[in-house]
């Protein structure tokens, strides 16, 4: 049996995705990027370093990539995190989780201070072991560093470990820290590419893996 589960939270645990998507959007409008929403959105579930390169040169990122991820940042906290809800069973699944014995970690792309509030707009602060965020690593998903980070505080190998994310990169960044990923619907990735990057298992969301939680990864 696993000794860890660690959870992703926007798209996963949260229902966010659209909200960050159009927070991005409107920043790379704003700074003279014809970018579509779709074209934002398919990139959630990276931190601002792995995401911004897709759409700016170089030389763009330079002059005005971090004013740009700052436009975003405040205009996500201003607008769009007062709508994020957690999806049905989050606190109902992490009990469970918590109640088989395994730690509970959370590994988010998203800075510290939106990391604190989700973790109460969810009401799982007092559940949760360990909580990291893009502030604590080099490089966000899909590399590999914040689940290689969560490893390190635990004291534990990736095999003993489930990884929990709605998005490819969840299941890639998980993947080359040797860890398997459960994946969930919920983020509106398509469940064939979810495990094209490494997803052993699927489910519709936490609602459906905590119904399913005897059969799971997480009991295996």
């Amino acid at each position: 049996m696993p000794k860890a589960a660690i959870f992703d939270l926007d798209g996963t645990l949260l229902d966010s995705v659209d909200l960050h998507a159009l927070a991005w959007q409107e920043a790379m409008l704003k700074f003279g990027h014809d970018v579509s929403f779709e074209q934002v959105r398919g990139q959630i579930g990276k931190g601002g370093d792995k995401l911004i390169p897709v759409f700016l040169s170089d030389d763009e990122q330079l002059d005005h990539g971090k004013d740009l991820e700052e436009w975003r940042g405040n205009r996500f906290k201003t607008e769009y995190l007062p709508l994020v809800r957690p999806f049905s069973a989050v606190p109902d699944l992490l009990r469970r989780v918590r109640d088989a014995g395994l730690q509970i970690a959370v590994a988010s792309s998203a800075k510290k201070d939106e990391v604190e509030m989700y973790l109460d707009i969810a009401g799982i602060a007092d559940l949760v072991h360990l909580k990291t965020s893009s502030d604590d690593v080099e490089e966000s998903k899909p590399a590999p560093d914040i689940f290689e980070f969560v490893l390190k505080k635990l004291k534990l190998e990736g095999a003993d470990a489930v990884a929990i994310g709605d998005s490819p990169y969840d299941a890639e960044a998980a993947g080359k820290a040797g860890i398997t990923t459960i994946g969930v619907l919920c983020g509106g990735f398509a469940e064939s590419s979810l495990r094209q990057a490494g997803c052993v298992e699927v489910y519709p969301g936490p609602a459906a893996l905590l119904a399913l939680f005897e059969h799971s990864l997480l009991r295996k």
